[in-house]
């Protein structure tokens, strides 16, 4: 039995890992709900998705108003359950803002729902599906964008090891730009790539540019460094063409 979290799950380590004899399960929860909320278990040639609440822990998917949204609409998720904590230790603005009194009525044991600042949606089934953070949306030509929605997309390409999608501005120009590790030495060409993502994303959603790493960049907690990619000096070569 593998049990993954800490960072979502692509479609690659499905296809890497699951074997038979082994079950594969993903887990998902911020440590304000102490620690696990979610769980599915991952197969190959399937989405993955964080699943359903694990037992006695509830989670609601709203909008900004609240209002909770019906399968396939994107919006919040909050998550309720014994292991929610009651707030942040003397940061009582941060603890009103992000755990709240529960709406919906609850079951008892979710009177206190935590926000997690998390973009997510529910499938047919009901399952979780998570789209990246709430702030990691941003706009570009009047569209707003799910940064998250097309690192998932580029993960799923072919020899796409890992990706990051940043929303830089460059020469004054707004342009996502896309950092990937490839499984192979060879880097994938950049015409591949957007072809491949034009059967999954819209236009605007796919990145200008594509730069080739060796590996992402980190923080200490694990998670990508976003702002160094910000900075990250651009390879010469011109490769937003369409």
């Amino acid at each position: 039995i593998i049990i993954l979290g800490g960072e979502a799950c692509p479609p690659t380590v499905a296809d890497r890992w699951c074997r038979d004899g082994r079950t594969i399960y993903n887990s998902y929860g911020p440590t304000e709900a102490t620690v696990v909320a979610t769980i599915a278990e991952v197969r190959p040639g399937e989405a993955v998705t964080i699943g359903k609440p694990i037992p006695n822990y509830t989670c609601y998917v709203a909008d900004e108003q609240m209002n909770l949204l019906p399968w396939g609409s994107e919006g919040e998720l909050l998550i309720g359950g014994p292991g929610v904590a009651i707030g942040y230790l003397k940061r009582p603005e941060l603890t009103a803002d992000k755990f709240i009194a529960n709406p919906y009525g609850g079951a008892g044991h979710d009177t206190i729902l935590y926000r997690s600042g998390d973009a997510v949606a529910l499938d047919v089934n009901g399952d979780i599906l998570f789209r990246g953070r709430i702030d990691d949306q941003v706009k570009i030509r009047g569209f707003r964008v799910e940064l998250g929605e097309i690192e998932a997309k580029l993960a799923g390409l072919p020899d796409i090891a890992q990706a990051a999608v940043v929303l830089r501005n460059d020469n004054g120009i707004d342009q996502l730009v896309a950092f990937i590790v490839t499984s192979k030495d060879a880097a994938p060409e950049v015409k591949v790539l957007r072809t491949g993502l034009r059967d999954k994303l819209p236009s605007y959603m796919i990145p200008s540019r594509f730069e080739v790493m060796e590996e992402l960049p980190r923080l200490s907690s694990g998670k990508v460094d976003r702002k160094s990619l910000k900075a990250f000096a651009l390879t010469e070569i011109a490769n937003s063409e369409a």
